[in-house]
């Protein structure tokens, strides 16, 4: 193969082949990668602007059945830290949220074995009641499925009653690697690879917002890293004309302090560099996604720093109260000074936005 006709293929926006990214991921030079990378940024996304938001993300509950194998945060119903958060713990965070500027919860947690689609519904429509303007960027994929199973209803009924209830988009959130392969082994309570698809084409033929995600550097092999982003792509493609499909793509590298995975010697071997070409090879291969967004937590503010100079235009949230990949060893942190000042040193202006990629406030 000949690298200068696959940048010149990709820059153009044709879909490049898994065997094409494959070869240009594997033998590459880094700055050529990120150059390409960041030549399809200009096009896709011109301008010299990389985008932020505040969110808090809240927990609903610790309690989860999927038993994933890179997770700390977990627990079984019956622990002594289980937990599900009740109205009178989430208003002081949202009120200390929009204090802070911001008017969207990130709102995961656990598959709980007793929730079902009627708490969830309750639970929105009293936080729209107590706060009308705040965004629900919740659940994900495999809640939907979880839900969908325990009603014994289709992935449209669920995500409509959620919509009515006060849902406003879905995080690609549970995504991990999208190999049914790797997904026994590393989160075997979870959705399977299709499923997840499925429920994202449901989301995009209801125009929801949606996003996508990759945690990388466990048991996957970079063939199905590239596989991964293929199947987004193609996803993608099929959404309605005008649909807002996936807004943006969030890959970030597996945190493996004190998880089953580690103990058993898998361990997070991911370099900067390690990052920087996948966050490369990402905006190369998803040539219909626009937004491509820099994981600072993880990889901290440097490399996300010069990962906007190789094909992310995003440093995502100040994401106040993370709890799951923080305990998992993520140990950095930003506050809303520090992400745009973060922006401006790497040499771009920073643009505050909502979960839709829109001008912000």
């Amino acid at each position: 193969m000949n690298s200068d006709f696959l940048y010149h293929k990709a820059t153009g926006f044709e879909p490049l082949s898994t065997e094409e990214g494959l070869y240009l991921y594997e033998n590459a030079p880094t700055g050529e990668l990120l150059a390409a990378a960041h030549d399809c940024r200009q096009k896709q996304v011109p301008g010299n602007k990389v985008g932020w938001i505040i969110d808090r993300n809240i927990n609903i509950t610790n309690v989860c059945i999927s038993g994933c194998r890179f997770c700390n945060f977990h627990c079984k119903k019956g622990d002594e830290a289980a937990y599900i958060t009740t109205i009178e713990e989430y208003i002081p965070k949202i009120e200390e949220l929009f204090r802070a500027g911001g008017n969207q919860i990130l709102l995961q947690g656990g598959m709980h074995p007793q929730l079902g689609l009627g708490f969830y519904c309750d639970l929105f429509r009293q936080l729209k009641h107590h706060f009308p303007e705040l965004k629900l960027h919740a659940l994900g994929p495999p809640e939907i499925v979880f839900i969908a199973r325990k009603e014994r209803a289709s992935y449209r009924y669920v995500l409509e009653k959620l919509v009515e209830a006060g849902l406003t988009s879905l995080p690609g959130a549970g995504a991990e690697i999208l190999s049914d392969r790797v997904r026994k082994i590393v989160s075997p309570g979870k959705c399977k690879s299709g499923e997840w698809l499925d429920v994202m084409r449901e989301a995009h033929r209801m125009n929801l917002v949606t996003s996508a995600t990759m945690m990388f550097g466990h048991i996957e092999t970079k063939r199905e890293r590239l596989e991964h982003l293929v199947q987004l792509r193609e996803v993608q493609a099929e959404k309605p004309e005008g649909a807002y499909g996936f807004v943006s793509f969030i890959p970030w590298p597996y945190m493996d302090e004190g998880t089953a995975l580690q103990k058993e010697g898998i361990v997070n071997t991911t370099t900067a560099d390690d990052y920087l070409r996948l966050i490369a090879i990402s905006r190369l291969m998803l040539n219909n996604v626009r937004n491509i967004q820099a994981s600072w937590l993880t990889v901290g503010a440097v490399t996300a720093q010069l990962s906007l100079h190789g094909g992310a235009n995003d440093m995502g949230s100040v994401m106040m109260e993370e709890n799951v990949v923080s305990a998992a060893g993520a140990r950095y942190s930003l506050d809303p000074s520090g992400i745009q000042q973060a922006i401006r040193d790497a040499g771009f202006e920073p643009r505050y936005r909502n979960q839709a990629y829109e001008d912000g406030h």
